[in-house]
């Protein structure tokens, strides 16, 4: 099911056909208040709910299984502890976001041209997956034996309605969604670490990013004097005469790692940020599968990462996690590359840092994917069987949404808990918080982001029964114009009967998207109806139709059309294909 908006409200990226056109121009004078119905281009606005927090809940049995039969009175959800109303409840199922598009019919009432050849369903993309690979933080070692198992995965999984797409932290390498293996294996042979603030060599002393943050922000003592004790040793410094410059050095090392360890982090967020920013455009089943070793997200950093999951969850968007580094074990005193303390206590205690940081550094990969409805996957070497795993989207994710009572818009973290009320055999995964907002989302921004979570996702749905037409005309053999043509059953119309007229407005919003699944053009209109008895009545039996025209190239497309009407509240979204020849 579509996840209703979700605040806060972030800028809606749609081209400028559907918002800017409307805003630059002048209004168009009102209508004749005779005029029964009008039909005009302007942007779509809502009314919409704008405080509901939706937390995507998977539910396993002792096989790993995904369980899909639970109501939303089994689940009980936890605010700060208080007890919590479940006020919206879906099911997202695989079949739900893997609909065929229908085959829309030609209309001899849109007037000379040809009928489009339907496109082969095959043809059609149906799941779109970005292998995100964190090129910033990934050691060469780690990400040659990630790189090769991802290609298998690729070769042995993808399918013809798959489009896949390679990301990187860094954005040097960089593929767009296709179905070229080529391009691909391309792509993937062209990764390697990019390191964007740490020296390319080891420092003296060689600390951490966890081990910076103990000493510069928890001023940990221990952390220092391990530290210290380090920079004694490499610098090869008399222990009895020169500490003051070994604590000197140390302290001013720990701050340099801090400061890039800050911004690698910093950077890495963004980039998967603007990665689901990337998906939430593609109109099918979304996923990402993050490839990294784990990052520190520290606390200025916490916020940061609870608004990526929002992102994701608002925007149907799962994240998967895999953590590069597999069965992690610490080799004592590091390898031959790694400066290591000369005594076994230093040792001991790189040791324990080291460990310690990979344990925290995994905690982001398991919260981003665990709070989208992904899966986590660690601690484990068989990358091909940890691909396989990362890429199957759980069969039943539960979406569950509450309005928080009394909320302060403090921009304090709430910490979440979900549970079941009836059995305890059942494994489950949820996100673990949230941020409350600093002021209410602007309605029509949140009005537009549900139009676009509508447009963009492959859900077939019916509370307004509506049927598309398409024909096309080419008035040369590289330029053609499509007609798409809407018809719109207004028997479950809800209208608001005033001045003894019948009102709804009905919001229109086509979409026309390459073999890819790239939005091509589109644009909105709203059909005010101001409809007498008489004529409604006479409605009820003919519908209405809407027309949208596209000036296109040849070649294979796919429309999508979602309407809404403004009193009901009702919405439809139908996916259709059309193929106009060369020739």
């Amino acid at each position: 099911m579509l996840r209703p908006a979700v605040w806060p409200c972030l800028c809606l990226c749609l081209p400028p056909v559907f918002w800017a056109a409307a805003a630059g121009q002048t209004q168009p004078p009102p209508a004749n208040p005779n005029d029964e119905m009008t039909t005009r281009d302007t942007p779509a606005t809502f009314r919409t709910k704008v405080n509901l927090v939706l937390v995507p809940v998977v539910v396993r049995d002792k096989q790993g299984r995904a369980v899909g039969d639970l109501k939303k009175e089994d689940f009980q959800i936890f605010d700060k502890g208080k007890p919590q109303t479940i006020s919206s409840f879906t099911v997202e199922t695989l079949a739900s976001q893997m609909a065929e598009p229908a085959k829309p019919q030609p209309d001899a009432a849109a007037g000379a041209g040809e009928s489009p050849t339907p496109v082969n369903p095959a043809d059609i993309p149906k799941r779109f997956v970005a292998y995100f690979f964190d090129d910033v933080h990934l050691a060469m070692g780690d990400l040659m034996l990630v790189r090769n198992a991802a290609e298998q995965h690729m070769r042995d999984s993808l399918v013809p309605t798959d489009r896949a797409a390679i990301l990187t932290t860094s954005g040097r390498t960089n593929l767009d969604f296709t179905d070229d293996r080529d391009k691909l294996h391309a792509a993937l042979t062209r990764l390697a670490p990019q390191p964007i603030a740490r020296a390319s060599g080891q420092s003296c002393p060689n600390i951490s990013y966890y081990q910076a943050d103990l000493i510069v922000n928890l001023n940990d003592s221990v952390a220092l004097q391990t530290a210290v004790q380090d920079t004694i040793s490499c610098m090869n410094l008399d222990p009895t005469r020169q500490v003051q410059q070994a604590i000197s050095t140390a302290q001013a090392t720990a701050q340099q790692a801090l400061n890039a360890g800050d911004a690698e982090s910093r950077v890495s967020l963004y980039a998967l940020r603007d990665a689901v920013r990337r998906l939430s455009s593609m109109p099918g089943q979304r996923s990402i599968i993050l490839i990294s070793p784990g990052f520190l997200a520290l606390a200025d950093l916490y916020q940061d990462t609870t608004q990526l999951i929002d992102r994701a969850v608002r925007a149907n968007v799962v994240i998967s996690s895999l953590n590069a580094r597999g069965l992690y074990t610490i080799v004592p005193g590091g390898d031959a590359s790694t400066p290591s303390p000369q005594n076994i206590a230093g040792v001991t205690a790189h040791s324990s840092y080291q460990l310690a940081a990979a344990q925290v550094e995994e905690d982001l990969l398991a919260e981003v994917a665990y709070g989208t409805g992904g899966t986590f996957f660690h601690n484990n070497n068989d990358l091909v069987a940890g691909f396989k795993k990362v890429a199957a989207r759980p069969e039943f994710i539960y979406v569950l949404g509450f309005s928080p009572q009394n909320l302060k818009l403090d921009g304090r973290f709430h910490t979440l808990k979900v549970s079941l009320g009836k059995s305890s055999k059942l494994e489950l995964q949820a996100r673990t918080g949230y941020y409350a907002p600093q002021h209410l989302a602007d309605p029509a921004e949140t009005a537009k982001q549900e139009i676009q979570d509508a447009l963009f996702s492959r859900e077939e749905l019916r509370d307004i029964p509506i049927s598309i037409h398409t024909q096309f005309f080419k008035p040369d053999a590289d330029n053609a114009r499509l007609a798409v043509m809407t018809r719109v059953d207004v028997k479950h119309l809800r209208f608001r009967k005033e001045n003894g007229r019948n009102q709804d407005d009905l919001t229109v919003v086509s979409g026309l998207f390459d073999r890819n699944g790239n939005l091509v053009t589109g644009d909105s209109k709203t059909v005010e109806m101001r409809l007498k008895d008489q004529t409604l009545e006479s409605r009820l039996n003919s519908g209405i139709t809407v027309k949208s025209s596209f000036d296109v190239k040849p070649g294979s497309y796919m429309i999508r059309m979602v309407i809404r009407d403004s009193e009901g509240q009702l919405m439809a979204a139908a996916n259709g294909t059309v193929d106009i020849p060369m020739n």
